[in-house]
């Protein structure tokens, strides 16, 4: 199974898919967890720049390539041999933050964006996706806070309120037309909380127990 999160910096994703993964390695999954971008030597590597504040001259196209190629790099080299092993595939992002971010953010053709992704990942979806939402006001407020404590708030991190609400608005698109494959998260409770519906949710869902 290729289970993919997604939200909104800030939303917690990353604290999430350390909790779950670890919940079902206990209960003797053989599961992988990775992130996008990166996972890999070469995906690390355009991690960097992407993220790097100092190029903001970066452009919108340039970007959707350089995630593209990292998305290439990851479903080559780590995500398809595993799931063809058998094993559970966990990924902090996918493909649906292309869309939402590049596409409803930054206002590339989807068409174009559609065929690209199909093209980096050979077609690959996620079996289930879990959105965990919070408001974008909400997931700046903890970005600013958490760089408080040495995380990097990064170059998308710094963008204005308005394009975090068009990416809002993707992914709300993104849920509509695919309602069988996302189940929505409140990010907005405690991280106890949140972990606790994502249980529950999977249990329901995939038939999961923990």
């Amino acid at each position: 199974m290729f289970i993919t999160f997604e939200g909104l910096d800030g939303s917690g994703k990353t604290t999430q898919v350390k909790e779950l993964t670890s919940a079902l390695r206990a209960q003797g999954h053989q599961v992988l967890l990775t992130r996008e971008p990166g996972g890999t030597e070469i995906g690390d590597r355009i991690r960097e720049i992407l993220q790097d504040k100092a190029n903001t001259a970066m452009t919108a196209q340039a970007e959707l390539l350089l995630f593209c190629a990292s998305r290439a790099q990851i479903v080559a080299e780590v995500i398809r041999p595993h799931l063809d092993g058998g094993g559970i595939v966990i990924c902090d992002r996918f493909a649906d933050s292309t869309i939402a971010y590049q596409g409803y953010g930054r206002g590339i053709e989807l068409d174009l964006l559609y065929a690209i992704i199909r093209f980096a990942t050979g077609g690959l979806q996620p079996d289930l996706t879990l959105y965990l939402d919070i408001t974008p006001e909400e997931g700046i407020a903890r970005r600013q806070q958490a760089s408080l404590f040495g995380e990097e708030f990064s170059r998308i991190d710094q963008m204005a309120l308005e394009f975090h609400r068009r990416v809002q608005q993707g992914y709300l698109a993104l849920m509509a037309a695919e309602p069988g494959r996302w189940l929505r998260i409140d990010a907005a409770q405690p991280s106890a909380a949140v972990q606790a519906d994502i249980r529950a949710a999977l249990t329901a869902q995939a038939g999961m127990a923990f």
